[in-house]
């Protein structure tokens, strides 16, 4: 199709009622977009390889100090391992666990924990993160495994909240029926929120994961996950 001296490339008649113009994006608008577009595609896997190759460089160095110079690989090896910093901290982690899990490791775990609980400003902080590594970690929670919808601040307005387990202990024998803790957390940085405590019938619960919620959280509801089934809608 001719174009005109102006830049400007004509419609034939039949398109859009009448002959037209539409003006063809410039060589600049073009470059911006493969810019954007370049920026949107490399950025995620770079930042995520130069995160992962950190932790790991940080594992190699810190593992170096733990390996006996006659035994470390790198006497032998033209080259360097990398990932054995990891694989070092794995295994050692594994020793400590089984330690632990003996009579000797329990009964030293006992002593240690009697005396950090003599420390007013340590035990607060040991107690704390013991509590939430313990309930994470457990096989049998379900602490973060259930996204749910909680209307908050106030009546018509809807947040994403994390089932944290039933309302129990004095807090639960307050209450009359079904209580839920939910964790409702903060955009763009989750790690920070509110403890909640909603009646189980108020809550609506999602079909989304966890990580997609949290990933929804970050991105402000810029990423936002897709229905595997159609869900009918509220009744007005």
């Amino acid at each position: 199709m001719a174009g005109s001296k102006d830049g400007r490339r004509r419609r034939p008649a039949g398109e859009g009622g009448g002959e037209g113009t539409v003006r063809a994006p410039s060589l600049l608008a073009r470059l911006r977009t493969y810019l954007f577009a370049g920026i949107v595609v490399t950025a995620p896997v770079s930042i995520t390889f130069f995160i992962v190759w950190q932790i790991l460089d940080l594992l190699d160095r810190t593992a170096s100090g733990l390996i006996p110079d006659r035994y470390h690989p790198a006497n032998y090896l033209p080259f360097g391992i990398p990932g054995l910093g990891l694989l070092v901290m794995l295994l050692l982690l594994i020793f400590i666990g089984w330690f632990a899990a003996g009579f000797v490791g329990r009964s030293l775990m006992r002593a240690g924990e009697r005396v950090l609980d003599r420390m007013p400003v340590v035990r607060s902080i040991y107690g704390t993160l013991k509590q939430i590594f313990e309930t994470v970690l457990a096989q049998s929670s379900r602490s973060f495994r259930e996204v749910v919808l909680v209307e908050w601040p106030r009546r018509g307005l809807w947040v994403i909240g994390f089932v944290t387990g039933p309302t129990s202990g004095e807090i639960g024998s307050r209450f009359d029926g079904d209580f839920v803790n939910i964790f409702l957390p903060t955009t763009p940085n989750p790690t920070s929120g509110f403890l909640v405590f909603v009646p189980a019938r108020d809550l609506i619960h999602l079909d989304m994961t966890v990580e997609e919620g949290i990933k929804l959280v970050i991105s402000g509801g810029i990423v936002a996950p897709g229905r595997d089934r159609d869900v009918p809608p509220a009744a007005p």
